[in-house]
Order: structure tokens, then sequence, then C-alpha cells
């Protein structure tokens, strides 16, 4: 819901970075990669417990995932980048609400587990509109120049990282957020999924 002001907010600092990365041969691949590593190590962090650490790496996590996008745009798009993206996306997504289910099993493990099968069902129903988006030859540009179709939703990137922020300054708190978060994804897949009844209707499915 977020991420249309978002991205106007800090897409121009983003594209003179990314203009200059290119300028010296960063691949906006390298870029996608450092994200998710980045990504991952603030779960291993969030996990040991070091929650304001864990904190600065999750933010610099996702400026890298905005930085790839610039790069790619000042030098070359393809596919592969596209693909590479969206899955280390996902990767980054669940591997966070995972880092505080290891930090506290007893307290955490049930709204964890309710949080990341949120994101599943979510992630399979914006992934799933998309290949019948781009069968069907759509195109959309709500949330910029992307690889794959983007529906928009009530949580997107914008949203999810700032959930994960507050679990990050208030970790007593991770088991409530994180139940009213994943029933919001829950509700924007619903949502999406009722917005695809609409779109595509009952027309045959094309060759």
């Amino acid at each position: 819901m977020m991420d249309g002001a978002a991205r106007k907010l800090i897409e121009p600092g983003l594209d003179r970075a990314g203009t200059w990365l290119a300028q010296r041969r960063v691949s906006a691949n390298h870029v996608t990669i450092l994200a998710c590593l980045i990504g991952l190590a603030a779960a291993g962090l969030i996990a040991s417990g070091f929650l304001i650490a864990a904190l600065a790496l999750i933010i610099a996590s996702r400026i890298c995932d905005g930085l790839d996008g610039a790069v790619a745009r000042a030098s070359r798009k393809t596919d592969f980048g596209g693909y590479l993206d969206i899955t280390l996306d996902f990767v980054f997504y669940g591997a966070i609400p995972l880092g505080f289910v290891v930090l506290d099993p007893a307290a955490n493990g049930l709204a964890g587990a309710a949080l990341i099968f949120s994101f599943y069902v979510n992630g399979a129903s914006f992934l799933a509109y998309a290949v019948v988006a781009e069968k069907r030859g759509l195109s959309t540009t709500a949330r910029g120049v992307k690889s794959i179709y983007f529906t928009t939703g009530l949580a997107e990137a914008s949203e999810t990282i700032l959930v994960f922020v507050l679990f990050c300054l208030w970790p007593a708190w991770f088991s409530p957020v994180a139940w009213a978060f994943a029933a919001i994804c829950l509700y924007t897949a619903l949502s999406r999924i009722m917005q695809a009844r609409t779109e595509f209707g009952d027309e045959p499915s094309q060759p």
C-alpha cells in the first residue's frame, strides 16, 4: 500500500547511485545477491539476540534491494535478474521471522509459523497472478517498471519492512504484531484472488 509513495521518495537517489555503480561495471545481480546475504546476516543476528545490529542490516539489505533495480535500469535489465530479485526477496522475508522463532521458540514459534505461512500464501497469489497476466499480455507501471506484473495490495514490501522494524525495536510484541500482520497478508492474498476472478473471469485459458 505504501510502496508507491516510498518509491517516489527514494527512487531519484537510488537512480543516481545505480548509475554510478553501473558506470563502474557493478552487476545488478551482484547487488541482489549482496542484499540477500546482508538480510541473512540480519536473521542470524536476530537469532543471537543482537536486534539493533540486525535492524541496521535489515535497512542496508533493503537499500541494496532497491539499488539493484536502479543498476539494472542504468545498464541492462534481464529476465534472470528479475527472477533472481523476486526469489531472493522471498528468502529474506522468510528468514527474518525465522530468526525471531529461533531467538525464542516458546514465545514466538506459533506466531512466527503463522506469519511465514501467510507470506507463502500471499507470495503464491502474487506470483500466480503475474504468470497469468504475462500470458495475457497485461502490463502495469503502478510500482515502476518491473520484470514481472506487480499487483498492489494492503501488505507490500514497505509494510513488511515496517513490521520487521517493530519486531527489532519491541521484540516482546513479536507475537501480537506477527498475528496481526499475518491476517493482513492473508487478506491481501484473498483480495488478489478476487481481483484475479474479476480480471480473468471464466474465459477459456489462452494457448
